[in-house]
């Protein structure tokens, strides 16, 4: 018995660790296989045009991401169920040796109580006893008798069901493993196919290299309104303070609070769009097509559907609505000493002066027709005049 304990012991701890570990694969899972279906929904606008684009090279890419991360997730859970089935095999084992053991010790019992079925063998049996303290002990002795004779018979029954069950569960183990390893398959073939067409539209877009590189003279000029026009509102909130030697923003105790509150909600900020992919990071990125050009992001690039909403990352005051050239629009909301910069809008619903809660509307995405259908925010953090990267801010 002591032995089953323990095996009933392991079985308990591994079964939580196991249902644990499956539980956060199944969920990545789940995350990448939403992510590969919204992409190619974004996928399916993009081509819609005949025209290829750096954003249909970026989802593409994106994409590739999400099957790797995908295919890993299946894979991590093969890994886990092959060594849940290893360790099953190993019960089961320890399992079948104990029941043939305890099966060879209750046949022994068995034949040894029928030699000895004659009651009147046990009442002789105390009857022969020398003394009273002696019979008492013979008497003691045929009750533990009978009742290991019944708890073995108890065992071998516990025993059996655990092993049919054990089985049986092996059985299905099995069963998903194999069904995991198809589905590995399967998305091996899918992500073939995706760099496949990776590979195809770098080649179309490498023969249109002088038209890519007067969109990114177009790009850089645009972010340079941009940043020149945070950096003019920066300026101009520093000057307010200049009368009191102070440096950076004039804060009240309302607007510190609300930058306080910001801060604190690092990683836990929403998206400023409620579906979307992040095609550009923060930082210098190698161009995906131009070779030796490198791209300067102050902010990060997020891919969405056709005539979606763009809103506010947190409570704070618009200070900012106003038009880039070639850039659309742009809002600047102000979160005591930090800005949350929304640009490429094609309408605003807010004006200078608003006060603004998490994820208000605020305008809507604007979508270029002749380029791709492309439809893609550009949202910047910064901290007076420290540029952030929003991922570091915004909920995974």
């Amino acid at each position: 018995m002591k032995a089953l304990v323990l095996i009933s012991l392991f079985l308990i701890f591994q079964k939580v660790g196991f249902a644990q570990s499956i539980t956060d694969l199944q969920e990545k899972k789940q995350n990448a296989v939403k992510e590969i279906k919204y992409t190619t929904n974004l996928l399916n606008q993009v081509q819609k045009n005949e025209k290829e684009s750096l954003t249909r090279l970026r989802l593409l890419s994106t994409k590739i991401n999400q099957r790797n991360v995908l295919i890993s997730s299946i894979n991590e859970e093969t890994k886990l169920f092959q060594e849940f089935i290893e360790n099953n095999n190993f019960v089961v084992e320890m399992l079948s040796e104990d029941i043939v053991r305890i099966k060879n010790e209750y046949a022994i019992l068995i034949r040894s109580a029928y030699r000895n079925k004659n009651a009147n063998d046990e009442i002789l049996f105390l009857l022969s006893a020398e003394n009273f303290n002696q019979a008492h002990r013979r008497f003691l002795y045929l009750k533990r008798y009978t009742s290991y004779r019944k708890k073995q018979a108890e065992t071998i029954e516990i025993i059996q069901t655990i092993l049919s069950k054990k089985s049986a569960k092996l059985e299905q183990q099995k069963q998903i493993k194999e069904k995991l390893i198809g589905q590995t398959q399967h998305e091996t073939t899918q992500l073939g196919k995706e760099k496949n067409q990776q590979s195809s539209v770098i080649q179309k877009l490498q023969s249109q290299q002088k038209e890519l590189s007067q969109k990114l003279k177009l790009q850089h000029q645009i972010e340079r309104q941009l940043e020149s026009e945070i950096q003019r509102f920066i300026e101009e909130e520093a000057r307010k303070n200049l009368s009191d030697g102070s440096l950076g923003f004039a804060l009240t105790p309302e607007q510190k609070l609300v930058g306080d509150n910001f801060e604190q909600n690092k990683q836990r900020l929403p998206w400023p769009t409620e579906r979307g992919i992040i095609t550009e990071h923060f930082g210098i990125h190698q161009h995906p097509v131009l070779t030796n050009v490198q791209i300067r992001n102050n902010g990060i690039n997020i891919a969405t559907e056709i005539g979606a909403k763009i809103r506010a990352v947190f409570n704070g005051e618009v200070s900012r609505v106003f038009g880039i050239t070639g850039g659309n629009t742009a809002v600047i909301i102000r979160h005591g000493k930090f800005l949350s910069v929304y640009s490429n809008l094609r309408e605003v619903n807010v004006k200078k002066g608003d006060i603004i809660k998490t994820k208000q509307n605020i305008g809507t995405i604007f979508t270029d027709h002749e380029d791709g259908n492309k439809s893609i925010l550009k949202f910047q953090i910064w901290r007076e005049n420290q540029k952030l990267d929003p991922e570091q801010w915004i909920v995974k």
